[in-house]
């Protein structure tokens, strides 16, 4: 088993410039839709221009909580992109960065407001040219955890009915290596939406150790006629305020644990994350080193309930920095429970920040709040 203190992570797939307007909330919209009305002036504050996507989030946070983490991405030679690596830069991990010429760097323009869910204007731009040739498979042989962010919306990789990226974690796992594996969602009518995920995720859930959806991408990709009837039962409002776990989340994570799933962490929004995880037969086969002492994993269920920010600004980076907060625990050893509150505390303290980083606590200062009594949502 390799040493705790040198274990090393990988966090590698989609990255973008986020740019989030601050938008002042009006309590008497109810959802988004009332606020983007045509002809309507809506009067903004200053934007908040950081990086973002799953590496831009979810890599970048785990460096924040102190993770030996190397970024791989792909960015454009436009002003976009120089932006994204001046940023990385600050915190010494622009290396890994592939900057292509000829490529615009992917963006998104993120419309918040607090207490309503966001909508995303998104150009994956370089992302859908990022390939496996694109990764340093030498670094990631060396490391203990690797950790894919956003497939779903990176064309080379759900190309040819998924099979790049069944092969990548295939071939990742084949070095030893945990892999950990977040999606997002995609516009249904999209070329993304096309493609059979249901078939991609059956096939490539062996080879993936730690499974990190949000609820709505997994009904999505696995359960398409449940992600209609909520999208009706929500009425235009925010599904994660609708679900129950009996009738809605424990369903999606017994279909991945038929398929082979280990490690289930399901992002439910403001409401909290729900756990679940396969035999120790399965845990076992978890690979970094980590399967041995995460014994005490197998056969769990909880859902472990959000804690209340101390103020929201913005939901944007909350799903991805709560993982990095729970890869990070697995990490560094902790147990089944700690992990889940470390990564609730993590997300709690990211929106209170319009961007993803900002908020973020270190673990010593969430065990101290959480210690302290911090009242759960």
């Amino acid at each position: 088993m390799k040493e705790r203190a040198k274990r090393k992570a990988i966090s590698a797939g989609h990255i973008c410039l986020d740019i989030t307007p601050a938008i002042s909330q009006n309590k008497s919209y109810q959802n988004i839709g009332e606020y983007l009305i045509p002809g309507r002036l809506i009067p903004v504050g200053k934007p908040d221009i950081h990086t973002g996507g799953s590496v831009g989030n979810t890599g970048l946070a785990m460096k924040v909580l102190g993770a030996d983490v190397k970024l791989m991405g792909k960015v454009g030679t436009d002003d976009f992109g120089k932006l994204v690596l001046s940023q990385l830069k600050e915190y010494g991990v622009e290396s890994g960065m592939i900057v292509a010429e000829g490529d615009e760097t992917s963006y998104s323009v993120v419309i918040s407001v607090a207490g309503i869910d966001r909508i995303i204007l998104h150009d994956s731009g370089a992302n859908n040219t990022f390939t496996m040739e694109d990764i340093d498979f030498d670094l990631v042989r060396d490391a203990s955890l690797f950790h894919f962010g956003y497939p779903s919306i990176m064309r080379s990789m759900y190309q040819d009915g998924g099979a790049p990226m069944v092969e990548l974690f295939r071939k990742v796992k084949s070095l030893g290596v945990a892999t950990s594996l977040d999606m997002a969602i995609v516009d249904e009518d999209s070329e993304a939406g096309q493609v059979d995920w249901e078939s991609v995720i059956q096939q490539a859930i062996p080879y993936i150790d730690i499974f990190a959806p949000s609820v709505e991408e997994l009904a999505f990709l696995i359960d398409r006629p449940r992600y209609h009837e909520w999208l009706e039962r929500s009425k235009g409002g925010d599904i994660t305020s609708i679900l129950s776990v009996d009738d809605d989340i424990r369903p999606l994570a017994e279909k991945l644990l038929g398929w082979g799933a280990k490690v289930v962490l399901i992002k439910c929004g403001a409401p909290g994350l729900y756990l679940r995880t396969n035999t120790a037969e399965y845990i076992r086969e978890i690979g970094g080193g980590l399967g041995e002492e995460m014994a005490g994993w197998a056969g769990q269920e909880y859902f472990e309930r959000s804690y209340k920010p101390d103020r929201i600004l913005s939901g944007t980076g909350a799903g991805d920095t709560s993982i990095a907060a729970f890869l990070c625990a697995i990490l560094e050893g902790c147990s089944w429970e700690e992990s889940l509150h470390l990564a609730a505390g993590t997300g709690a303290s990211c929106v209170a920040a319009y961007d993803a980083l900002s908020g973020l606590k270190s673990f010593d200062e969430l065990r101290a709040k959480i210690a302290a009594g911090w009242e759960k949502a």
